[in-house]
C-alpha cells in the first residue's frame, strides 16, 4: 500500500510535507532518510536504524506512520525515487571516467574512506553558496561570536574558535548548560553572531540557544547533519554536511572540511589584512 494521496509526491517530499505530524524518534528516520536517500534504498531496516541512532522498530513504525505496510514497501518507494533521480542526473556524482575509488571488495577501512569521499563530495552538491556568502560576512562583520555545540559537536566548536581567533576575530564557545555557558548565553546581543553545531537530533541547550539568539536579535548560523534539523530551522542560515557512513559514530570529515572552508572564506575577504593578523596573534 502506497501513502495516501502521495502519487504526485517523492517519498522524500512526503516526508517533509509531513514532518511535524512524526514522533522525536520517527524524525530521527524521516531527516536521515532525506539527506541519504541511497542507504534507505539499499541497506536493510536493521542498518538504517543503526545509522539514524534509532531501533529497527522505529524504522518499521515511521514505515506505518507514512501509510506503508512495513519496510519494505517504503525502501521501495525509496528505490525509485533514487534511480529516478540518477536518470535525470540529480543524484551525487560518482566521478564518471576515473573508475572506483577502491575495489568492489573493499576493507573495512577503504568503506570508511570511501564514505568520508561521497560525503565530501554530497556536502558539496548540497551547500548553498548565497547562504555560504551570508555567513562569512555576519562572521567578518561581527563584534563578538559565539559558537554552541555540546559532547562531541564542542570540539568542532572549538576548532572553528581556534581558527577565527588566528584571524585576531572574538569567538567564545558554548558547551554546557554550565554557569558559565549560561552566563555566555545571557551576553548575546544584536551584534553577536550565534553558530550553532548539530549531529542528528540537537542538544536542548543548542535549540535553546538559537531560540535565545533569535529573541535578542543575533544573527544565527546552524551547521547541522540533516536538513530538516531544528537548528537550521530556527537558524537564519545554515549549512549542511553529511555524515553518512558504515562506522559505529557518525563521519564528520565534511564538517571539518565545512569548518575551515568557511574560516578560509572570511581570510579571503582581505587576506593581507588576515595575514597580518595572524602574525600579530602568533606574537601576543
Amino acid at each position: 500500500m502506497a501513502p495516501t494521496g502521495t502519487q504526485a509526491l517523492t517519498l522524500s517530499a512526503e516526508i517533509r510535507a509531513r514532518f511535524d505530524e512524526f514522533s522525536r524518534s520517527q524524525k530521527d528516520v524521516g531527516q536521515y532518510i532525506v539527506d541519504h536517500l541511497d542507504e534507505a534504498a539499499f541497506n536493510t531496516a536493521e542498518e538504517l536504524a543503526r545509522r539514524a541512532s534509532t531501533s529497527s522498530s522505529t524504522v518499521v513504525r515511521f514505515a506505518q506512520a507514512l501509510g506503508f505496510e512495513g519496510f519494505p514497501e517504503l525502501q521501495a518507494s525509496a528505490r525509485d525515487e533514487y534511480r529516478h533521480g540518477r536518470e535525470n542526473g540529480n543524484a551525487p556524482a560518482d566521478s564518471p571516467g576515473t573508475g572506483p575509488l577502491f575495489p568492489i571488495d573493499q576493507t573495512e577501512f577503504e568503506a570508511a574512506l570511501a564514505a568520508d569521499h561521497s560525503n565530501l563530495e554530497e556536502t558539496a552538491h548540497h551547500i548553498e553558496r548565497d547562504e555560504v556568502a551570508a555567513a562569512v560576512d555576519l562572521i567578518s562583520r561581527a563584534d563578538r561570536t559565539l559558537l554552541c555545540g555540546t559532547d562531541q559537536m564542542a570540539f568542532f566548536a572549538s576548532y572553528l574558535r581556534h581558527l577565527l581567533m588566528l584571524l585576531d576575530l572574538r569567538a567564545e564557545v558554548v558547551a554546557s548548560p554550565s554557569q558559565e555557558g549560561l552566563a555566555k548565553l545571557g551576553k548575546l546581543d544584536d551584534k553577536t553572531v550565534l553558530i550553532a553545531f548539530s549531529a542528528g537530533r540537537p542538544h536542548p541547550l543548542v535549540v535553546r540557544a538559537v531560540k535565545l539568539a533569535r529573541n535578542r536579535r543575533a544573527a544565527t548560523i546552524g551547521i547541522a547533519d540533516a536538513t530538516l534539523s531544528e537548528v537550521t530551522k530556527l537558524a537564519d542560515h545554515k549549512l549542511f554536511y553529511s555524515s553518512g557512513g558504515p562506522a559505529y559514530v557518525r563521519s564528520h570529515t565534511a564538517l571539518l572540511g565545512t569548518i575551515q572552508a568557511l574560516a578560509y572564506g572570511v581570510y579571503a575577504l582581505d587576506e593581507s589584512a588576515y595575514a597580518d593578523r595572524i602574525k600579530a596573534f602568533k606574537l601576543k
